[in-house]
């Protein structure tokens, strides 16, 4: 191995121990059951769940991938370098419902960026039960905050400026949290550095293993001569499994030579490893009367099993061995999945979510299994022999699930026929029946996108489509889903509720087509898209990623006559499936390909009966679309039209206000020799990007008026209200009317126009001769004024409540100096807020920008104002998501008057 190999294979070995560690701290730390941290990743804007602790990964796979721009907790946290803290269901809902529809469980959960100050790597969060209010957690998440700091630290100096050291790119790595259960019985702890076979045992460890301090040699084996010769190997195996970073799952009983029975566990530490080997914890303790419970519970004629938080069997008794059709040597360490058939399901999956999710008792049905499908009849042992002969395969068992702070309790029992749902066949397994308390844990999708079960079609006739994509002996293995992408029937039921959330906040059609690609691909382990839109019986290009560059320039355009896969889908209104590129090149000869190996899907969008588009799927290796997949990604196509159809209306809609709101628009300002002024407007990125913001210079007797105003809200109705009052404001200046009359009348005015919406507004009067300001506020942020020699400050001006709201209001009219070279700026306050900051940390930014590059203004020539209205939003200019829009009107006073020629 290289030096360099060596290097990659310690800085990885050290990056899962930080995470591990810092998992299980923060589950302490917050008081939850379980914790994770999600990491950068190798794909910019893409965060992946590096470590999970507390539960099985499988069960979450939907949620191992997360963009930093989707309305997520650990998305917020990470790109807004905010702490996300939501106490219960209720507020996730709230706050986000995307997230709440995938796990809508009763349960609480905190967020931690993880930052060093100057670089974000990742979110830490943990899960935990819920409480009524946040200031229950506030502790907790402080405790969390300092993790996540000293986590920062250590990826900084694990980096060493090398970003890439401290991204993750692979399924997460799923870890035992410490055991929450106290023991009655006595418990001795030892540690373990396999690099120096050094065992480090405590008193009361030598004392339970009868291994006198004096002359115990410390090392590994001679912890495992202490028990019997047959049971030494077992010590050993568990030793070098934890070293090698994959602790055992259960208490190992063991007996030591003098017959005393003894349960040891051994535990990963993540201290300063070295490539593939960490340092071992563990514990050996005297059961106490576990032994005696343990017998109590075998006696019961129930089936009762226990279940670890990461999903494996740590207890059966007979009964439950009997119902299963496996010894209990072989269910006792054995994963859930693995002993009860069927439960992969994605239905199925859902109520376990909620089991270890949630503090409510689970309820459903499952079949007895068969004999043949578990091997029943192997080994010996309850259920093995007459016990297995007096099951009745394919019967209902009923299977409860109560959850615990570190354990799951299953209760399993037979249903006779009398208790069985009506019309269920005795070989299947039948819809789960929640349980008290999560009546909304089934998934609301189910019935969206499969009618029945996942082979539901499989005796119905093959769509044309399908039929002529199925070549005798050419349909190739399903390829493996690359490292981090959601598969398996549980991620494909989950996504169309998903996608159907995201799309409800997408208006636009490239917003559109951007949760497409961030929710669609990952999905399915995709790796291309295309998106056309139908307009004129032609096809255009309307988003499109993956693909090679100007691969798809020919078929821009090109007419619903052309006989290619991407019209044909729409034109016949069927998807069509490759399983190979080889398949395409037969039912399409001649058609240019993008790639010799792979596989695509042609799904036409239609939308009320009415074709929009079509999508196109792309994929890198050859796969076989299941009857589930083909069946999830119809459906998934009707809502992609469906929202298309929308965002085309949307976008005919803006270019309507946005041409409204340009006529409204001042399309010059009042000029005068002694004064120089500059005014910009920039729309918001999201909506229609049309608002109520403007602003406004006007010649008012031998002075000026200087005005900007914010209506509430956006949108048509926003811009029109704005021309309105813009009008009004304009009317009343021309008369030279009192700032405070100014403002009374346009309060009056909007209140008569009762359009449902208030304004904000700031008017001045300035006299260019003498310097002399004379401002009228209405619940407007206050002005900026900066000195000539550079000093600026916040004009403290008195104002009155905001324009629409009372009819009898007072704006008082306040006063400033306005001298020759000191430049004065007025903003609307989508220029200064921030989402999680105050609105006074952007004033203070403001001010402090505005001193440094306002010195440009004191220039005698004429367009200084231009360059520093320029750079005063030039971030927001560059800004894509900009939720309001901007208003910023800046006015001086010539250093001179003007000569005239």
């Amino acid at each position: 191995m290289t030096r360099r190999a060596e290097e990659a294979g310690r800085r990885a070995a050290r990056l899962s121990a930080l995470l591990a560690d810092a998992s299980t701290e923060a589950i302490s730390a917050a008081g939850g059951h379980t914790g994770g941290v999600y990491l950068r990743s190798g794909t910019p804007g893409l965060l992946r769940l590096a470590v999970l602790a507390g539960l099985p990964g499988p069960l979450f796979r939907p949620w191992w991938r997360m963009h930093v721009d989707r309305r997520f907790p650990v998305a917020d946290a990470f790109r807004l370098g905010v702490q996300v803290v939501l106490p219960n269901a209720t507020e996730t809902m709230r706050r986000y419902p995307q997230f709440a529809a995938g796990l809508p469980f009763q349960f609480g959960s905190l967020y931690v960026p993880v930052s060093d100050g100057s670089a974000t790597y990742g979110v830490l969060a943990v899960l935990r039960p819920s409480v009524a209010d946040a200031t229950e957690v506030l502790a907790g998440r402080d405790r969390m905050a300092g993790l996540a700091d000293d986590l920062g630290a250590a990826l900084s100096e694990l980096a060493d400026g090398d970003g890439s050291a401290v991204t993750w790119d692979c399924e997460p790595l799923c870890v035992r949290p410490p055991a929450v259960r106290g023991f009655e019985g006595r418990i001795g702890r030892f540690t373990w550095d396999p690099a120096t076979d050094t065992l480090s045992a405590d008193e009361c460890c030598h004392v339970l293993l009868g291994l006198p301090a004096a002359e115990f040699p410390g090392t590994g084996r001679a912890l495992a001569e202490a028990v019997t010769d047959g049971e030494a190997h077992q010590v050993l195996t568990a030793l070098r499994a934890a070293a090698a970073g994959r602790p055992g799952t259960l208490p190992l009983p063991v007996r030591t030579r003098g017959g005393a029975l003894r349960l040891m566990e051994f535990w990963t530490s993540y201290v300063t490893p070295t490539p593939g080997t960490y340092r071992v914890s563990g514990i050996v303790r005297d059961p106490g009367p576990g032994p005696v419970g343990d017998a109590a519970a075998d006696l019961l004629p129930d089936g009762v099993f226990c279940v670890d938080r990461l999903g494996m069997i740590v207890y059966a008794n007979p009964r439950a061995a009997q119902l299963l059709g496996l010894p209990r040597r072989r269910l006792e360490g054995r994963s859930l999945w693995e002993c009860v058939p069927g439960l992969d399901h994605p239905t199925y999956d859902d109520h376990l979510r909620a089991a270890l999710l949630s503090p409510d008792p689970v309820h459903f049905h499952v079949a007895e299994p068969s004999g043949e499908e578990t091997g029943a009849g192997a080994g010996t042992g309850p259920g093995t022999g007459a016990a297995s002969a007096r099951r009745n395969p394919g019967r209902l068992l009923a299977l409860s699930v109560h959850s615990g702070p570190g354990l799951l309790t299953c209760v399993l029992r037979p249903i006779h026929a009398a208790d069985a749902p009506a019309g269920a066949p005795a070989e299947a397994l039948v819809q789960p029946e929640a349980g008290p308390g999560i009546a909304s844990a089934a998934p609301p999708t189910g019935e969206a996108a499969v009618d029945g079960p996942a082979d539901s079609d499989a005796s119905a006739e093959p769509a044309p489509a399908e039929a002529a994509t199925a070549t005798p002996d050419a349909t190739p293995a399903p390829a493996p889903a690359p490292p981090g992408s959601v598969t398996g029937p549980a991620a494909h039921m989950y996504r169309p509720i998903v996608l159907a959330i995201a799309l409800t906040e997408a208006v636009t059609a490239r917003q559109v087509s951007a949760v497409v690609m961030q929710e669609l691909l990952p999905a399915f382990g995709g790796n291309r898209l295309a998106i056309y839109l139908l307009q004129e019986r032609h096809l255009y290009l309307a988003w499109e990623t993956g693909f090679p560059k100007g691969f798809l320039v020919p078929f821009e355009g090109v007419g619903l006559d052309a006989r290619i896969p991407g019209v044909e889908t729409l034109t016949t209104g069927r998807p069509l499936f490759f399983d190979s590129m080889r398949q395409l090149a037969d039912a399409y000869p001649g058609l240019a390909l993008d790639a010799d190996v792979g596989s695509r899907a042609f799904l036409p969008l239609i939308a009320s009966g009415r074709p929009v588009g079509t999508c196109i799927l792309g994929f890198d290796r050859p796969r076989a679309f299941s009857g589930e997949e083909r069946t999830v990604l119809t459906s998934l196509a009707g809502l992609i039209a469906h929202a298309m159809e929308k965002a085309q209306r949307y976008d005919s809609e803006a270019a309507l206000a946005r041409g409204l709101q340009q006529a409204l628009l001042p399309r010059r300002l009042a000029v005068h020799p002694e004064v120089e002024t500059a005014g910009r407007y920039l729309p918001g990125t999201q909506g229609m990007e049309v608002g109520g913001d403007w602003y406004d210079v006007v010649a008012a007797g031998d002075g000026l008026a200087l005005v900007i105003g914010d209506v509430q809200g956006h949108g048509v109705q926003a811009a029109a209200t704005m021309g309105q009052l813009r009008s009004a404001v304009k009317a009343f200046a021309l008369g030279d009317r009192p700032p405070d009359e100014v403002m009374s009348s346009t309060n009056r005015l909007l209140i008569d126009l009762d359009p449902g919406q208030f304004a904000s507004c700031c008017y001045i009067r300035l006299d260019p001769s003498t310097g002399l300001a004379r401002v009228a506020r209405a619940g407007h942020p206050l002005p900026l004024l900066r000195h000539p020699e550079g000093r600026t400050e916040v004009c403290d001006i008195p104002g009155g409540v905001v324009l629409g709201v009372d009819t009898q209001a007072q704006y008082p009219v306040g006063e400033l100096r306005l001298e020759r070279g000191a430049v004065l700026a007025l903003y609307t306050d989508g220029l200064v807020e921030r989402p999680g900051l105050d609105i006074d940390v952007g004033v203070s930014a403001l001010r402090v920008a505005l001193s440094r590059v306002g010195s440009a203004a004191a220039w005698p020539a004429g367009n200084s104002l231009t360059s520093v209205a320029d750079r005063l939003t030039a971030t927001a200019r560059h800004t894509a998501d900009r939720p309001d829009d901007i208003a910023l009107l800046l006015a001086m006073r010539r250093p001179s008057p003007a000569r005239p020629r």
